[in-house]
């Protein structure tokens, strides 16, 4: 599935933002292919861990959204770091999802690659999903890319939190 970028954050370099979602053996896998890359800034490598803040820099993302306007946030460092959390609503309730994760990347001269390996027991088969990314080029450059973007134009600005953003379906991508 390919994400769109929001269009107030145009890209200098990246062409394109893929992703591709699917089960094995009880384990979610979300891989994100990035296009263009040649002039992406990532993150240092670090030790695989839980870690808070990496979207302030290249950054992958996936939102599930969970009974009662509850929702879950992965997020998934070039680093290897990564990042889960619960909220109870819309930006309310934050607190850490007990979640096991892997992260590995790849890359060549234009493309990178970025994989993640999830098990979560509240994420589960038919969740309303919504596919991000945060890019960053070198000179800081940031550009916002989703499945979709709120319609609202009174949000000049991204919201992956928005709801109106998980326009996919976990299960569907699975079967896909």
């Amino acid at each position: 599935m390919e994400l769109l970028h929001h269009r107030e954050t145009p890209s200098i370099a990246v062409e394109s933002v893929d992703v591709a979602v699917w089960c094995d053996q009880g384990r979610w896998h979300f891989r994100y292919l990035v296009e263009g890359a040649q002039g992406l800034a990532l993150p240092d490598p670090a030790a695989p861990a839980r870690a808070d803040g990496l979207w302030k820099t290249t950054c992958f993302e996936a939102f599930a959204g969970l009974s009662g306007g509850a929702y879950l946030e992965f997020n998934f460092s070039p680093s290897s770091q990564w990042a889960a959390y619960r909220f109870d609503a819309y930006r309310q309730g934050m607190r850490e999802e007990p979640t096991e994760v892997e992260v590995w990347s790849e890359g060549g001269d234009s493309w990178i690659a970025l994989e993640a390996s999830v098990r979560c027991d509240a994420l589960v088969a038919r969740a309303p999903l919504g596919l991000t990314a945060v890019i960053e080029e070198k000179g800081a450059q940031k550009s916002y890319w989703a499945l979709a973007h709120p319609a609202n134009p009174s949000k000049a600005l991204p919201d992956f939190h928005d709801r109106s953003c998980f326009v996919a379906k976990l299960a569907d991508i699975a079967a896909s």
